[in-house]
């Protein structure tokens, strides 16, 4: 067998110092990327955000009203339920309202608070009524504004929805 030589060989280095250097390996982001990455978020937040809100400020004033014709409904049924008299009290100035009953009849009313006053929304900024309204409930059904109107309206931020409820409990919300 033969004798294996190797030929080793020695490179004349180049006179470049450029050309010396080994390839240019990417080891992170350079900065032109980095602030492209940035301001690309940055208008995406800056066109969801109003989206947000104006979604968020939506969802609170449906949660009032949902919450205001709740307490109609359920007031009426209880009326009907035990057979004497109750009413709401919407308070106009701390939107709160408050529910009593009267288990003495029409001849001498003895109105009795039923738990405390409860805020129209759970949000810091409350939902408004309007007007000063007391709905009074009959074991009929029948339903009667004592102060205010069967018509009011519930304003949230800058959203309005108008309440329209009928002597036998329809209640209609227009927007």
């Amino acid at each position: 067998m033969g004798k294996m030589t190797a030929k080793w060989s020695r490179k004349q280095p180049d006179q470049s110092p450029l050309r010396n250097r080994a390839p240019f390996k990417s080891k992170g982001f350079t900065l032109l990327e980095l602030v492209g990455v940035v301001s690309i978020i940055l208008v995406t937040v800056a066109i969801a955000l109003p989206l947000l809100q104006n979604a968020s400020t939506s969802y609170q004033m449906r949660s009032a009203v949902n919450a205001v014709s709740g307490v109609i409904q359920s007031t009426r049924y209880q009326a009907i339920a035990d057979g004497y008299y109750f009413q709401i009290a919407f308070n106009s100035s701390n939107s709160t309202y408050q529910i009593s009953n009267n288990t003495c009849g029409t001849a001498s009313p003895c109105w009795v608070t039923v738990g405390n006053a409860v805020p129209i929304s759970n949000s810091s900024v409350a939902a408004a009524i309007n007007t000063n309204t007391t709905l009074l409930f009959h074991p009929s059904g029948q339903i009667n504004a004592t102060t205010g109107s069967l018509n009011f309206t519930l304003t949230y931020k800058t959203q309005v929805e108008s309440f329209a409820v009928s002597p036998y409990g329809t209640i209609i919300v227009t927007p």
